[in-house]
């Protein structure tokens, strides 16, 4: 029998080892696996990568992971806002890495990633230095770069519920780029508000299949922003 749910956070976590290339959703808090990464904290993996549309809000979720030392490269597209100050902190001492990449670009990277896709060409970034040491083409008369897919070891994902088999459904916003990163890793690692019994989500609602999910963890008492 299949079933893809794991009692706690923290077992949802075990086997992530040090130097992966972690997939965080969320878009602010919106859809941010917070108690997946305070696990990941105490599970104690080290010189991490991750992938995440921002570096971090205030000192919890991403912020605390960066915080805590764990991270050595972040790839994002708005690594700098009011309350991303671990990060700039750290980023103007020297001490994280960061690429920046346009929002789409990373969305179509991710996407390219999960489709089996060996890259694209976008305008985007095309003349800027986002764009030096990379592939660049005029098609049509129209200056583009190539971009590559970019997978990941682990995705880190909240979801609103899931059945045994992985079927997941989002809560509004939150659902940004959780869909992506499912197919983008490795393994998909996914904490949800609530688990539902097999056929009770309809097929209509379902988001992101089963087949892009390795493990899920319930944690019904977490704060489900929109």
């Amino acid at each position: 029998m299949i079933d893809k749910f794991i009692d706690t956070p923290h077992a949802a976590v075990a086997g992530i080892h040090d130097g992966a290339t972690v997939l965080v959703s969320g878009f602010g808090g919106a859809g941010m696996p917070t108690e997946l990464l305070h696990a990941l904290i105490d599970q104690g993996a080290r010189e991490l990568t991750v992938v995440s549309n921002n570096a971090g809000n205030r000192e919890t979720g991403l912020a605390a992971l960066i915080k805590a030392g764990r991270v050595r490269k972040v790839i994002c597209s708005f690594p700098k806002a009011s309350h991303s100050w671990v990060f700039d902190d750290l980023y103007r001492q020297g001490r994280i890495e960061l690429e920046c990449v346009p929002q789409g670009t990373i969305a179509e990277r991710l996407r390219a990633a999960g489709a089996g896709l060996g890259g694209f060409f976008t305008p985007t970034a095309y003349g800027t230095d986002l764009a030096a040491g990379k592939e660049t083409r005029i098609i049509d008369g129209r200056g583009y770069v190539f971009e590559t897919p970019l997978h990941g070891d682990f995705a880190l994902v909240k979801a609103d519920q899931a059945d045994r088999w992985g079927n997941l459904t989002y809560r509004k916003s939150a659902r940004n780029f959780g869909p992506i990163m499912c197919m983008a890793a490795k393994t998909t690692i996914v904490q949800v508000r609530a688990k539902a019994a097999l056929g009770e989500l309809s097929p209509e609602a379902v988001v992101t299949p089963g087949i892009f999910v390795t493990r899920v963890t319930e944690v019904a008492d977490a704060a489900f922003s929109s």
